[in-house]
């Protein structure tokens, strides 16, 4: 697998099922996220790019922490550090917290908390283009929300909030299924949320992992509940 050019300044790798993303500014290039199966992705980045590489984590989901042990620093939402174990005891935590602004040169970046799939979910808003590094909680694939420190109520809630961000998104880049979608996928996802915490879906009883989980198909996405 190679990179896959988005724009001239704009790269997503797909890593069996998953896919983390290159954005490269004037002054240096940031990973959202350092993939699964690869465990190389700074040195995957450097084929693209002569630029000091960091690294940020839209979370700590182990499909998405691949390379981490290849960073001295990281940037992530500090609640998400409930989910994360440092590589090694160096690893410096550089704390981005909602409405914070990356600047990789030029090339502004805006934080959207969105907690629910995890505590410290955190998409990034690049604000000249208006696209959106969503993470995992805008997808039209499956959405874990089984397992400790995940809540649909506050997933639903933050969803709702990112649609005050409506006007400034122009297309959403998730980190699993369709690549890139429509920010019209964010309200179908609110109401099949709301529909699945009123029980108004039946659900496929699955086993994920070992777990037992309930598989809500709300038509855009799979929401994967707990029993």
């Amino acid at each position: 697998m190679d990179w896959i050019k988005i724009d001239d300044k704009t790269y997503r790798y797909e890593d069996k099922g998953v896919r983390f993303f290159l954005l490269i500014g004037t002054e240096y290039a940031l990973l959202l996220d350092s993939g699964m199966q690869v465990h190389n992705a700074k040195e995957l980045a450097r084929k693209l790019t002569d630029l000091p590489i960091k690294l940020f984590n839209t979370h700590t989901d182990p499909d998405h922490i691949g390379s981490n042990e290849e960073f001295d620093e990281i940037m992530l939402n500090p609640a998400e550090l409930v989910n994360y174990h440092k590589p090694h005891s160096s690893q410096q935590i550089i704390p981005v917290y909602d409405g914070d602004i990356i600047d990789i040169g030029g090339r502004p970046l805006k934080a959207i908390a969105l907690p629910g799939h995890t505590p410290g979910s955190t998409a990034l808003l690049d604000i000249n283009s208006g696209m959106l590094f969503s993470g995992d909680p805008v997808q039209d694939g499956r959405i874990f929300m089984f397992g400790q420190m995940r809540e649909l109520s506050a997933y639903i809630l933050s969803l709702k909030r990112l649609l005050t961000f409506s006007d400034k998104i122009t297309s959403i880049y998730p980190c699993h299924g369709t690549c890139p979608v429509g920010s019209d996928i964010i309200e179908k996802l609110i109401e099949g949320a709301e529909r699945t915490e009123r029980h108004e879906i039946e659900p496929e009883p699955l086993e994920m992992f070992g777990h037992k989980v309930m598989a809500y198909n709300i038509s855009v996405a799979v929401l994967l509940c707990d029993e």
